[in-house]
């Protein structure tokens, strides 16, 4: 009993994320913002850094865990958050997960 708490408490430790797929990530954002708002406008902008958060466990295999980056956007008068989820192997970057969410008072 005492190992099986063990082992959840590891995967339930905060884990920073890595940033070795922040050039994919701002990559993405920007594709992703596109879709959203439904055309690639020229004026549509992403902030040129991705922002480490803390990395999540695979919900399908708990031994593994996904880095996720946070990149900002901006078009017209809106601001947009997105979070990319990527999954690493060795230096290959797999995107598994992403959101966006626009900042707004309503």
């Amino acid at each position: 009993m005492l190992t099986l708490a063990s082992a959840s408490m590891a995967h339930a430790e905060t884990v920073s994320s890595s940033t070795a797929c922040s050039s994919e990530a701002v990559a993405q954002a920007r594709k992703l913002m596109a879709f959203h708002v439904g055309m690639d406008e020229p004026d549509m902008r992403v902030d040129g850094a991705a922002k480490p958060l803390t990395s999540i466990v695979n919900p399908k295999d708990r031994k593994q865990r996904f880095d996720v980056l946070e990149v900002r956007g901006y078009w017209y008068k809106a601001e947009y958050r997105m979070r990319l989820e990527y999954y690493r192997i060795g230096d290959e970057c797999i995107l598994v997960g992403q959101e966006i969410l626009e900042l707004a008072s309503l």
